[in-house]
């Protein structure tokens, strides 16, 4: 089984929880921008795949992520860009952008992301900015 979906716009990555002091107590939530994007993830693998089946195995993921070229670029620049030979090292960082799509799609996609044994993750300019993820269900036998 394999699952492939693309989520619109600029990568987000997963913000670090929060904490606020209720009297005594001190409850821990999660930022509001990090809730927004898992939710939205989830609703676009949701829409992609509205007859899924949750997977139960070993998984490989692939993250491709497709992040807006600056307009202070100059006209070289954004050519140098668009043909492979510059990257973005801008933030979110990887492990952020990698954290926040695997925690999302649990329970939806996998029952837990500990399923995932094989990782890939690539980060380019491009003049559309999506990420496109892939989820393939490994059987029991080598990489």
């Amino acid at each position: 089984m394999k699952y492939i979906f693309t989520i619109p716009g600029e990568a987000k990555g997963k913000g670090r929880p929060k904490f606020a002091r209720m009297g005594n107590f001190v409850k821990t939530y999660t930022p509001k921008d990090t809730a927004n994007y898992e939710s939205l993830v989830k609703l676009y693998f949701t829409v992609a795949y509205p007859e899924r089946s949750i997977l139960k195995n070993a998984l490989r993921m692939s993250i491709i992520v497709r992040t807006a070229i600056p307009k202070s670029f100059s006209k070289k620049k954004n050519q140098l860009a668009m043909d492979g030979y510059i990257f973005p090292t801008k933030k979110p960082d990887a492990d952020n952008i990698i954290k926040i799509i695997a925690d999302s799609l649990n329970g939806v996609a996998y029952e837990d992301d500990r399923q995932i044994v094989s990782l890939s993750y690539d980060k380019y300019y491009s003049t559309v900015p999506y990420v496109a993820v892939s989820i393939e269900e490994l059987n029991n036998t080598l990489l």
